[in-house]
């Protein structure tokens, strides 16, 4: 592993260990040649997986862009980064292990909905402003109004449970 500091190709791992969800190998690692230390993680890849978007473009799957969106998301909201990495691990393995090479923004858009609808409400409002590109106030209204209806189940529930 080349160093990220001075660029020495040949860096020594001083430890590694399982991740809380045993989901990667954490390594940290120093440069011989100027000293550094600096954290890898290591995670298994089950297929290349390729995004494309609404124009036809077609890029790499960025799982890093995918836990900035959902962290962006939750951020200032009582949902711990262990919470966020667990979402972020489940995602990627559904779209890993469900889809043949190709994803559209749509299908990956769509899945991280529905896991924030499950994880925080207003997190989910957050990241629908932005992924279904509201344009006026009226549009937001009307998702709000979806929002109720699948919201209101969950609610009642919780009165039943308490009551």
């Amino acid at each position: 592993m080349k160093c990220p500091f001075c660029g020495f190709d040949d860096t020594v791992v001083k430890d590694s260990r399982n991740s809380d969800d045993n989901t990667s190998v954490r390594r940290r690692r120093e440069c011989p040649e100027c000293g550094s230390r600096f954290t890898t993680f290591e995670r298994v890849q089950l297929r290349e997986l390729i995004v494309v978007k609404k124009n036809g473009e077609k890029t790499p799957f960025d799982r890093e862009k995918l836990h900035r969106s959902i962290s962006i998301a939750l951020r200032k909201r009582p949902v711990s980064p262990e919470r966020i990495d667990k979402v972020v691990n489940s995602l990627v393995r559904k779209f890993e292990s469900s889809y043949e090479g190709e994803i559209s923004t749509l299908q990956i858009g769509e899945a991280v909905m529905e896991s924030l609808s499950r994880l925080d409400h207003i997190a989910y409002i957050r990241f629908a402003s932005v992924y279904k590109d509201f344009k006026e106030v009226k549009d937001f209204e009307e998702f709000v109004k979806t929002l109720d209806e699948l919201v209101k189940p969950v609610l009642e529930q919780k009165e039943n449970d308490n009551g």
